[in-house]
């Protein structure tokens, strides 16, 4: 369904249902002389997505895949962002993980967890050199 650097969301794993997309442009305003400002187009801007999904650890995939999540966000490396389809997004950087968990069992853990990824561009340059 989706690749983040090492991590696989899949249905057998975290099965993500939503993921969001925004495009940031740059622009300037330059003041002038007894007239309005301009505004000056100066480059595209970072590209910010949004992962959201569930995860029933009681079916497959285990208690520990938001874990797995983070340990791809701790180790501070811009991740390579690859749908299902063969699309190739470019690197991404985890800038947040939030996780919710639901319906626990008599022994306390939980039978779904939800989970939000927070991603940002990393900057590649245009040769494709980060």
């Amino acid at each position: 369904m989706l690749a983040l650097g090492d991590y696989r969301f899949s249905v057998p794993t975290a099965a993500w249902d939503r993921l969001s997309r925004t495009d940031s442009f740059r622009w300037a305003t330059l003041d002038r002389l007894a007239r309005r400002p301009a505004q000056q187009f100066i480059g595209l801007g970072t590209v910010k997505i949004e992962i959201a999904g569930r995860i029933y650890p009681h079916y497959r995939g285990g208690l520990h895949q938001v874990d797995l999540m983070r340990a791809e966000a701790g180790a501070g490396e811009p991740l390579m962002l690859v749908d299902g389809i063969g699309n190739v997004w470019g690197q991404f950087v985890i800038l947040s993980i939030a996780e919710d968990s639901a319906k626990p069992t008599s022994y306390g853990a939980p039978r779904r967890i939800e989970f939000r990824l927070e991603l940002e561009s990393y900057g590649e340059d245009e040769d494709g050199n980060s």
